[in-house]
């Protein structure tokens, strides 16, 4: 996950007609966010589903396409872990209650 994020870091100057991850860059975060969710809902469709094959598929891509989302809003891969980390022994409900 740290070398997909570093890659998509460095493609946020790239040329977007070199490379896919700077096209999807150069349209801006609300589109990489569109872009995360239709695949978030593919992976959610092949869960119900059950295709094991297809939903390891689709949930690379929703990996790849959230850190796209997080780099086109300048939101690193360590703040993210640096959030888990804090939650880390934390009650999963005791964790929801105090973010209101």
């Amino acid at each position: 996950m740290e070398r997909l994020a570093a890659t998509i870091a460095a493609r946020k100057g790239a040329d977007p007609d070199s490379s896919w991850t700077a096209k999807l860059l150069a349209k801006g975060p609300e589109k990489c966010a569109e872009k995360f969710g239709e695949e978030a809902i593919e992976a959610i469709i092949e869960a119900v589903k059950g295709d094991r094959e297809r939903l390891t598929a689709e949930a690379a891509d929703v990996l790849y396409h959230l850190l796209v989302m997080l780099a086109a809003r300048d939101v690193t891969l360590a703040e993210v872990l640096a959030e888990l980390d804090r939650r880390e022994g934390v009650s999963g409900l005791a964790e929801k209650a105090a973010r209101g």
